[in-house]
Formats: structure tokens, C-alpha cells, sequence
């Protein structure tokens, strides 16, 4: 392996390779666009397309793509290659500004939510200037924003953008009011964390269950789980570590700054963190992340599992969102400093983070709303469908001190004493952590730790930016006109924390009091995706939006058919999958065991002996429970033809969960069941067992 300071970046075409192949005006004014937002002009962009290209060829590279992220939650390519020909025979290696800047795929193949017709196919990929672009492949992949013909955006990176801009214009309008007048960009930034299940490849090849939908469907629990807590930072097996190493090694390649590694709690599970970056970096980075994941575990036999709940009884797989704000000449603006107390900037921005999450927690519980994480969320490894806030005993207390008017002595930092000598004394935190928080503050950031393994991190931070935004409008509304900023600013954090407390609970998010409590604090509980989805389109959500120009009322109208169609799309694969499964193969296996004990009790019955009370039981309980899946299939049948009646999208997505999703739990119990009687020479699928257990 390379030296890593020189292997990491070496596919990106990022600041040091710009500076060196670009002459200097075209390298200015690339830089004063992805800073300022000024226009480009056509000929830097020729300027940076020739030099991209060069770059890119001397690297291997033959073609070029315009990497983008329509609402399929995956990301999308159509690769052109660089040569063009001369008209002797010969081609040459072009690439214009024009092909830097707009490409235009195909838009009638991806969900638009009705915004599109079948018919009307144009659409065009623009250049998002502000990421940089990477080899992957042998092929010059260039991040961009993804819109139709008339200009909607039909993607996942273009109201990112929109909502990051809207926080960078509301948060310097409140650093103006602190006397920073030199700030001329507010950047949220993100640090996702990754966590995913590897499993053998060939035991993976025999679930269909798992290759159609990405979870077992049927499984049978294993005598071993996760209740020793064994794997948990347990010792990384060698074929995972040699996973991950190259994991590693092609992510830091791709300038992703991949930094902790580590084993899950449940058996097969891991997770993959990266360093804060730009949030529509660090978007494209964790995209990126995903799609190695799956293709280097192939290379090694392993197959990777990013749905959040792939197994029934052990602990599922989420993405945590560590979202911050920062200021590009005062840094993070979440920091409190040593005394928080006397810390005004970073106390109107911590309760303006407090209101946000009050007033929109329904949105940013449908920011993590799907079919695969309705399995994960309230589950022991996992926060409640209730949003709440955790920010530790010191900040409560400051803000306490601050709405009753008491007075508050900074918290002495204490040296934690572990009673072996040798060991070095270090100060302790000042506050603990809190791991069963939705939304939890842990130092200088906010882990927002519902979203689930498989979702684009842009959904929650879209939310989060922009509902963040609309309360610094609304302070720095209340705040330009003062006369005296020290008192007004003094009272609206009183205020807003007086009103919006409700929101933040330290305490146990698992417990069943919670949820009471929960209840008659007026949080909302919206168990489902289709509790939660009808929440995008209320009038109140809408409008911040609109306001802020993030999504118009019919962009956000398509991404609900869309996320509600998806709903109903997941579950009928699940269904099908179920249904093919248990006619193909779990009927047969049940059948042919009975055959050989039918056969075994002819024989003992003919040899004259009389004691046949073992295969005579057990002959009878199976054909009992396979009578039982047979009808239970048929259900489950029945219902499917039914939810094709239902008249609209969200009657067929509540018909969906109240009915098709009850059919499918009612037939796999049964189906469970029958796995732990079946001889396991018949049983036609991996157990979870051997799945789990797969890799050593």
C-alpha cells in the first residue's frame, strides 16, 4: 500500500490538482463560484473540463459520467467515453465545458411522484461544483443535481443544496448581530456513521429472501444471538479485516476520510465511521461508502447487508447523523467553550436547534420514514418513533438557571479516579452520554440517531437545515431591530426554552413510562411510515419549505407519492418473495419429511413394533402446522389481490400495513415453527445460524 497522506485523494480532482493544472484566472474563478455561488463561465468551465480530462485519461480513465442521486435512494450513471472522432480512421480524447456543466439522461425511468410522465423523457444533470469530482471504476464520476424539463427538482442533492443555503443565509444574519461581520459563509457539516452486516457469499446465494429484498423473511432464532454482548468491539475476524482494509484503502483513495471500524453489537454486524465534511460532501462520500461496501464484500466472498432489520431478535442496522453548523472564519458554532453559561452566541443557537426539532419533529420523523426501518425503530437497539432531545445535565441546568432567573455556577471539572495508580488521571466530562436519544447533543454536535442503514443521509439534513433556518429567521427577525441586543437576546432564550422544553428528556427512551410521558408532553408518536408520511404535506411543512424555497408544494406532493408508494412497493416484493418461498420451497420440505416418516411409522408398524408415539407426534404436529401455512398463504394471497383495489395511495398504504403486513408476520410464525421440526437435511434455507455465523 501507498504511503496514506499520498494515497488519499489520489482518484479526486480536488483543490491540489486544480491548482496545478489550471491556469490561474480559470482556477480563481472556480474557486470564487464554489465559495461565492457566482457564475461560471464557458470557458472556465472548458478550462477545468480539458484539464479534468487529462487528468482523468493519465489515470485510466475512458469515460466520464454524471453521477447523480434520483428519489431510487441509489445513485445513477450513464457513462460517455472521451474519444471523438477526427474523420480519418482515428479518434482523439475531448471533453468540453458544456459536457462538464449539463448532461441529459433519461427522466421518464426514475420516481418523479407524478411530476412526470411516462412520455415526457428530458431531464438534465448540472454540475454541482461544490463536490469534487472522482475516478471510480476508470470512470471521471462528476457529482451532480438531477432536475426534469421544467425545472423540478427530481433528485436528492438539489433541495440538499437549496436547504444548505438557506441555513448559511439565516445564521449570518444572527453572527452580524454578535458584531462577526467577517463571515461570509455558515456550512452545515455532517459525520455519518455506517453499520452493515457481512455474511458468506455462497450461504447469502441460498436466501432469496435476502437477495430480493435484503432481510430474511423466515428464520428460525438461533440458540446464540447477541446475549453475551461478545461481538461488541470484539477482536475483527481476518477475513472481515481484510474487508475492511481495503474498504479502507478505495474510500481514502476517493478523498472519504474513513476513520473508526469497529464490531457491532450483533453477530456479523459492523460499522464504518468518517469525518465531518460539507454535508453534500459528506452525502456523496457516505453514497459512495454504501456502493464499495457491497462490491469489495463480493470481491471477498462476503456479501453486504445494509437493510435495517435483515434479522428477526438481534439488533438491526442505523446510520447516525452528527450535524453541526460552522462558520468559515469561527468555526463550529455548536462549540460552548469552557463556561457555556456566559456563551451567548452559542446558547441562542442551541435553543434555535431545540425550538427546530420541537416544532418539526414530525418532519424529521418522516426524514427516516420506511418500510425497513418501521422494523428497527423502538426496537431495543434502536430510539423510539418518538423524537426527543438529550443535552446533558450541564446544559440543562444553564438553561434552567436561565428561565428562572437562578443563579448558576460553572460545573468543576472532575478527575476521574479509577483507583490503579499507574493509570493516568484525566478530567471527566461534565456531562454523560445518552445512546437511546433520537437526537442527542455530544459535545459540540447533535447525533440524530434514528436514520436508517440504507437511507441517503439528505432526507433528515434537508429537514434539519431548513427547519433550523426558518427559527434563526425568526430570531434574527426579532433581534435586527433591538435596542437593547444584550436583554432582548437574554429573554428570547429564556423564552424559546420555556416554551419548547417539552422536547428534551435525558432519561431511559426505552422505557414504557417514557412513552406515557411522552404522551402528556403532547410529543407525537407516529409508529409507521404511514402514521408518519401524511405529516410531509401539512400545511405547516409546506409552507417552511416553500418559504424557504427548498422544495415547491409540488415537489414535495411527489416525494409523498413517491416514499408512500415505496412503502407499498417494499412490502408487496416482501409478500411475493414469502409467497414463492413458502409454495417452492417450505411446502416440499415439509412434505417430504412426512413422507419419510410416514414411511418410517409403516415400517416400524409392519416389523410389529407398537411404540411409534415419537413419529406418530411428530408426523401429525407437522402436518398440523403445514395445513395451517397453506392457509395462512392463502390469506396472505387474498389480501395482495385485495390492495390492488384500494382507490388511492394512502388507502393502499394503510391497507397495506393493517392488512398485507399482519398476513406476512401470521405466516411466518408458522413458517418459524416449522424450521425447528423439519430434519434439517430437508429445510431449504440457511438458518440463521449459519448466516450469522458464516464468516470466521
Amino acid at each position: 500500500m501507498k504511503n496514506i497522506p499520498e494515497l488519499f485523494g489520489s482518484m479526486v480532482f480536488n483543490d491540489t490538482v486544480m491548482r496545478e493544472r489550471l491556469p490561474k484566472d480559470a482556477y480563481k474563478a472556480l474557486k470564487k463560484t464554489m465559495s461565492q455561488g457566482t457564475h461560471l463561465e464557458l470557458d472556465v468551465a472548458n478550462a477545468v473540463a480539458n484539464a479534468m480530462k487529462d487528468w482523468a485519461v493519465e489515470k485510466g480513465a475512458t469515460h466520464f459520467t454524471h453521477w447523480f442521486q434520483p428519489m431510487t435512494g441509489t445513485t445513477a450513471e450513464k457513462h460517455d467515453s472521451f474519444i471523438s472522432p477526427v474523420g480519418d480512421g482515428r479518434v482523439i480524447m475531448e471533453f468540453s465545458g458544456k459536457e462538464l456543466v449539463r448532461g441529459e439522461p433519461d427522466a421518464s425511468s426514475f420516481p418523479s411522484g407524478g411530476l412526470r410522465a411516462t412520455f415526457e423523457a428530458r431531464g438534465y444533470t448540472v454540475w454541482d461544483i461544490t463536490s469534487y469530482a472522482f475516478i471510480k471504476d476508470g470512470t471521471l464520476c462528476i457529482p451532480t443535481a438531477f432536475c426534469s424539463y421544467s425545472g423540478e427538482a427530481l433528485d436528492k442533492k438539489t433541495p440538499l443544496l437549496r436547504s444548505m443555503e438557506a441555513v448559511d443565509k439565516q445564521a449570518l444574519r444572527i453572527l452580524k448581530l454578535f458584531g462577526n461581520t467577517a463571515a461570509t459563509r455558515v456550512m452545515a457539516e455532517v459525520g455519518p456513521e455506517q453499520e452493515y452486516f457481512l455474511l458468506d457469499k455462497a450461504a447469502y446465494l441460498k436466501r432469496p429472501d435476502l437477495i430480493y429484498t435484503g432481510r430474511t423473511l423466515f428464520g428460525a432464532r438461533p440458540p446464540k444471538g447477541q446475549e453475551l454482548d461478545d461481538h461488541y468491539f470484539g477482536a475483527i475476524k481476518p477475513r472481515v479485516s481484510a474487508f475492511m482494509k481495503e474498504l479502507d484503502e478505495e474510500l481514502w483513495k476517493l478523498g472519504v476520510c474513513a476513520k473508526t471500524k469497529h464490531n457491532e453489537v450483533a453477530p456479523a454486524q459492523h460499522e464504518l465511521a468518517s469525518i465531518f465534511s460539507t454535508t453534500n460532501i459528506a452525502t456523496d462520500h457516505n453514497q459512495l461508502m454504501m456502493e464499495l461496501m457491497k462490491s469489495i464484500a463480493d470481491k471477498h466472498g462476503l456479501a453486504c447487508l445494509l437493510h435495517e432489520k435483515p434479522f428477526a431478535g438481534v439488533n438491526g442496522s442505523g446510520k447516525h447523523n452528527n450535524w453541526s453548523i460552522s462558520a468559515n472564519n469561527c468555526g463550529n458554532l455548536l462549540e460552548p467553550g469552557e463556561t457555556p453559561h456566559e456563551n451567548a452566541q452559542f446558547l441562542l443557537f442551541l435553543v434555535a436547534v431545540i425550538k427546530a426539532v420541537d416544532e418539526y419533529q414530525d418532519l424529521l420523523r418522516v426524514s427516516v420514514a420506511s418500510a425497513g426501518n418501521d422494523h428497527r425503530l423502538g426496537a431495543n437497539e434502536a430510539p423510539p418513533a418518538i423524537v426527543s432531545m438529550f443535552i446533558g445535565d450541564e446544559l440543562t441546568e444553564v438553561l434552567e438557571a436561565l428561565e428562572t432567573g437562578a443563579d448558576y455556577r460553572n460545573r468543576e471539572k472532575l478527575q476521574m479516579e479509577i483507583g490503579v495508580s499507574v493509570l493516568p488521571h484525566f478530567p471527566r466530562d461534565t456531562t454523560d452520554r445518552n445512546r437511546t436519544s433520537p437526537f442527542a447533543f455530544t459535545g459540540n454536535k447533535f447525533e440524530f440517531r434514528m436514520p436508517g442503514s440504507s437511507f441517503s443521509i439528505s432526507g433528515p439534513n434537508i429537514v434539519l437545515n431548513t427547519a433550523v433556518a426558518e427559527v434563526l429567521r425568526q430570531f434574527a427577525d426579532e433581534l435586527e431591530p433591538s435596542e437593547d441586543l444584550t436583554g432582548d437576546l437574554a429573554k428570547l432564550v429564556k423564552k424559546t426554552f420555556s416554551a419548547h422544553k417539552r422536547i428534551i428528556f435525558n432519561g431511559n427512551n426505552y422505557s414504557a413510562e417514557w412513552v406515557t410521558e411522552a404522551e402528556r408532553r403532547g410529543l407525537s408518536n407516529l409508529k409507521t411510515t404511514v402514521d408518519a408520511l401524511p405529516a410531509f404535506i401539512s400545511r405547516k411543512n409546506i409552507e417552511l419549505f416553500t418559504k424557504h424555497n427548498v422544495f415547491s408544494e409540488t415537489e414535495i406532493q411527489s416525494r409523498y407519492e413517491i416514499l408512500m408508494e415505496g412503502y407499498c412497493k417494499t412490502l408487496h416484493i416482501e409478500a411475493l418473495t414469502m409467497a414463492d418461498l413458502v409454495r417452492g420451497c417450505i411446502i416440499p420440505a415439509c412434505v417430504a419429511y412426512q413422507n419419510e416418516l410416514s414411511e418410517l411409522l409403516g415400517r416400524k408398524k409392519s416389523c410389529g413394533e407398537y411404540d411409534v408415539s415419537l413419529e406418530d407426534h411428530l408426523l401429525k404436529h407437522i402436518a398440523k402446522l403445514s395445513a395451517c401455512l397453506l392457509k395462512k398463504l392463502t390469506v396472505l394471497e387474498d389480501v395482495l389481490l385485495e390492495a390492488r383495489d384500494q382507490e388511492d395511495i394512502f388507502a393502499h398504504a394503510s391497507f397495506t400495513r393493517d392488512k398485507v403486513f399482519p398476513a406476512m408476520s401470521e405466516l411466518r410464525l408458522i413458517a418459524d415453527e416449522l424450521e425447528t421440526l423439519v430434519a434439517k437435511k430437508y429445510w431449504p434455507l440457511p438458518s440463521y445460524a449459519e448466516l450469522l455465523y458464516s464468516v470466521n
